[in-house]
């Protein structure tokens, strides 16, 4: 099924890169919303064990496409969608309440230039990965989704590789391929006034959305109907 403003799937595809302290089924709303509008859309399962591993585990699946791809890309997401987005099935980056870093740039150091409300993050015994602690989860990742949804999301969480945090991006895809923003306005996880300020920076048309961090799981159709613009506008 498809319209002219709904390709279908064999002309668009889209892949969905998760955030750290998630997983792709967390996205799965906003996933259904897009199938039901004739998008196919794969969910990249990176593993969070370092940056390049996690843009290795995009390129996979994005190298099994022969047609145009949208590349969108939740919280730690839009680090490893700058580098993957120079794959050349890939015709536009989305940035979803994601960082979205220029050459140089790691996550610990734009993190902190700008630091976010919450402050639940923990490490692990060993040193090596860090968590969202659960007790906080609820009020730091996800304050506007149900209480048992949030439940859910912090049990299935994949910890991060600390690695992956502080290792800096080469040139971005965004200085080549159009881009698009979602600023989640109630976000906690991320600074608001950082993700306008990277999504400036990058040139990227900006929506802004009510939200907390888990924007794809309490406004699915709002961050479906982003990404459904940016697919129409992408192949121009």
């Amino acid at each position: 099924m498809s319209s002219p403003l709904r390709p279908k799937p064999a002309d668009q595809e889209h892949r969905i890169v998760h955030g750290a302290f998630a997983d792709g089924s967390s996205w799965r709303k906003a996933t259904e919303i897009l199938e039901r509008r004739g998008f196919h859309v794969t969910l990249v399962q990176e593993p969070l064990t370092s940056l390049a591993d996690d843009i290795a585990a995009t390129n996979r699946v994005l190298d099994l496409q022969d047609g145009p791809t949208l590349l969108v890309g939740h919280s730690y997401g839009g680090m490893v969608i700058t580098e993957a987005g120079h794959n050349p099935h890939v015709n536009g980056l989305v940035y979803v309440a994601a960082f979205q870093p220029d050459k140089g740039d790691d996550l610990a150091t734009l993190a902190g230039s700008k630091p976010p409300a919450g402050t639940s993050i923990k490490e692990t015994k060993d040193g090596k990965y860090l968590y969202l602690d659960p007790s906080a989860y609820h009020a730091d990742f996800a304050a506007d989704v149900p209480k048992g949804e949030a439940a859910f999301l912090a049990q299935s969480q994949v910890f991060a590789a600390k690695e992956a945090l502080t290792t800096k991006v080469g040139d971005p895809a965004w200085r080549t391929k159009k881009s698009w923003s979602i600023v989640s306005t109630e976000d906690r996880a991320i600074n608001p006034e950082l993700e306008r300020t990277m999504a400036k920076r990058a040139g990227s048309l900006v929506t802004e959305i009510k939200s907390s961090h888990a924007v794809f799981a309490s406004q699915p159709k709002k961050v479906a109907d982003v990404i459904e613009k940016a697919a129409k506008e992408a192949g121009r």
